[in-house]
């Protein structure tokens, strides 16, 4: 077993187990793992693999696993991986009702033919079994969602066992995958991006950016696709404004401009073109809506034969297809033109880069955007695209950071066993960080950090800051402000945006908790930004550094720098500071002036929502230092509590007046 699959077989006794691992990082035959020791060892009938599309069955084929070790190998019969059947779901609804009568142990089905099936047949039918949930972000707490309504029963039946899987445990739109009091139940097996990479025999680094660009994209297209990369290329949703809204058009426009055209392989179906180079690259064009042609190429793509031969393609091409479940382990860049409206799928679109592959050193995301236009629809449109970009970017860099684990500096604290402090050791008179280099995580110590009392609070310390970041990084108005507001003192967003965000996603966490929760996030938030931007500018000469231990070098001369870290230092930095320096850098100067002009025609007063939220830190102010903030204070963010009592103190006399 991988380092993943180990940690994941380690809790195989779980009645629900969530395992958030990145692409590539081998969850389906985890699920393999565990799954057969459940029907062998545990007691359960039945184990139904759900998959969110049926290109995805194949990850879960048989396997022979006693090949390699283990005790048993996995075998699903070739009638009940429905991913394979012919027709639609309602054939495959009684399928799966035959495979509950019968003594077989495995099938493999969609999420819309589970969805169909629990319809028809009630949840008692599954009692005993193992409910194995693939790309388990499709779920949503929303009570629309019917597959996460379906598990919800299921939950709260507690008669299944559930194993849920993914690669990014948050969704596009923000809502919860899962409600606290369900989430609450399972036990969570964490691997990150880090650790992934760290583990890579070949793949080391990942890079993520944005590039802007103005006119038509296929124009400049050549400016981000390097032909000597293998390469993704998402062109843009045909209703986006990069659109042409002609999607055969704009895929000759990039054969074009990659070179000549030299034909169509007979076999593949491939486009050949002759680069400047003298080189024929092979691009494989899945836009083609034609079905004999476009089947013909995917089947080439999927050709088993073909999977190790880096030769086989060099290019794909591609709008819908190409994304989640797509293996192609030599892609060195995936460019996606346009935003996506769903993070969730940017975070599988890079994954399709970041398999381990024989010299392949470096991988790479670039999101193709266009700059703003000049009228205020297309100005509106491209800033919220802009944001999302760059929301989609803090994020990854997030995902791909080692874990950090929090400790607040008191005069007992000390070394933890396994951290490297350095050449210098652990010093008790300075700031401490440490890093594990097995498990990828960084110690660091922090003056006045609260620390999470109940065990949800600490779990979500442990294992869920991304989820938090993420809601905080989607919610405009928050990036809108830490980007282009020149008037904003950092606690706004770091206290109040992120303390109202926390406590609207865990209501149920006391407020001592929830301070706790948020002092967390916006600590990994802020470090891993503070650390990018000592690694963008680089170490010196004689200070040792790679690609891939960048960050935690970066994190180490910081808090050298800065010598004591504390709270209160932390939530004075603007999380979107370092954003907007390489923003300046990448957009044109009066289109960056044009989006900041908008946004600041557009800024709203203080709500009453945030006076209350701005009093209730006045109050935590006053019980550390005795008083009340003053608001002639030079303090801005004294000044900024002072103006919420203020605002507040205004509203109770204008109500008393009628």
């Amino acid at each position: 077993m991988r380092q993943m699959q180990e940690r994941a077989y380690e809790m195989r006794g779980e009645q629900y187990l969530l395992i958030k691992s990145p692409p590539a990082s081998g969850k389906s035959r985890a699920l393999m793992f565990i799954a057969l020791d459940k029907l062998e060892n545990q007691g359960l009938k039945q184990a139904i693999v759900v998959v969110p599309e049926k290109s995805i069955g194949s990850s879960f084929n048989d396997e022979p696993l006693s090949k390699f070790g283990f005790w048993a190998d996995w075998h699903v019969e070739p009638r009940w991986n429905l991913c394979n059947a012919p027709g639609g779901d309602d054939g495959k609804v009684g399928a799966v009702g035959r495979f509950l009568e019968s003594s077989d142990q495995v099938l493999v089905c969609t999420h819309a033919t589970f969805r169909f099936t629990v319809d028809k047949f009630g949840i008692e039918v599954f009692d005993d079994r193992l409910i194995a949930i693939d790309e388990f972000h499709h779920v949503s707490a929303n009570p629309d969602n019917k597959l996460g309504a379906h598990l919800g029963a299921l939950i709260a039946r507690d008669k299944v066992h559930v194993v849920a899987m993914t690669g990014s445990y948050f969704r596009g739109d923000a809502e919860a995958v899962l409600s606290p009091e369900d989430e609450s139940k399972f036990e969570t097996v964490t691997y990150t991006y880090y650790e992934q990479l760290n583990g890579y025999e070949y793949l080391k680094t990942l890079d993520i950016g944005y590039y802007f660009y103005t006119g038509s994209y296929a124009d400049e297209i050549l400016s981000v696709l390097d032909p000597s990369e293998k390469t993704i290329v998402h062109i843009p949703n045909v209703n986006s404004r990069e659109s042409t809204k002609d999607k055969h058009r704009e895929v000759e426009h990039i054969i074009d401009a990659l070179g000549d055209w030299q034909g169509t392989d007979p076999v593949t179906g491939f486009q050949l073109v002759k680069a400047p180079s003298g080189r024929v690259l092979r691009i494989a064009d899945l836009v083609d809506d034609e079905p004999s042609k476009r089947d013909r190429v995917s089947a080439a793509l999927k050709d088993p034969a073909q999977k190790n031969n880096r030769d086989h393609v060099d290019i794909i091409i591609a709008l819908g297809m190409a994304k989640e479940g797509f293996d192609w382990i030599w892609c060195e860049h995936a460019l996606t033109v346009g935003y996506r409206a769903s993070l969730t799928e940017i975070v599988q679109i890079i994954g399709r880069a970041t398999r381990d592959a024989k010299g392949k050193a470096k991988a790479r995301f670039t999101n193709l955007i266009a700059e703003p236009d000049a009228s205020e629809e297309a100005v509106t449109e491209a800033i919220n695209d802009t944001l999302k970009a760059i929301a989609a970017s803090l994020l990854m860099e997030q995902v791909l950071a080692p874990r950090f684990n929090f400790t607040p500096k008191t005069k007992a604290s000390g070394p933890v066993e396994g951290f490297d402090y350095g050449p210098d050791g652990y010093n008790p008179d300075k700031e401490n960080v440490g890093f594990d280099a097995e498990t990828g995580q960084i110690q660091m110590e922090i003056k006045g950090l609260t620390v999470p009392k109940s065990d949800q609070a600490k779990r979500i310390c442990s294992e869920d800051l991304n989820e938090v970041i993420t809601a905080f990084v989607q919610d405009k108005q928050t990036i809108e402000r830490g980007l282009f507001d020149e008037e904003l003192v950092p606690e706004e967003l770091t206290q109040v945006r992120m303390g109202k965000i926390v406590g609207r996603k865990f209501p149920e966490l006391d407020a001592e908790d929830q301070e706790a929760v948020r002092q967390h996030a916006i600590a990994a938030l802020n470090l891993t930004q503070k650390a990018k931007q000592v690694a963008l500018a680089g170490f010196d000469a004689d200070e040792k550094t790679s690609a891939n231990t960048a960050l935690i070098d970066g994190v180490r001369k910081y808090a050298m720098d800065v010598r004591e870290l504390d709270i209160d230092l932390i939530d004075r930095i603007n999380p979107f500071g370092e954003a907007y320096a390489i923003l300046a850098e990448s957009m044109n100067e009066d289109s960056l002036k044009q989006v900041a002009a908008v946004i600041s025609a557009k800024k709203v007063r203080l709500t009453p929502e945030e006076a209350r939220e701005l009093a209730h830190r006045a109050l935590r102010f006053k019980k550390e230092r005795g008083r009340l903030p003053s608001i002639t204070s030079p303090d801005a963010w004294e000044k900024k509590m002072a103006e919420g009592i203020a605002f507040l103190a205004r509203m109770k006399q204008e109500a008393a007046n009628g």
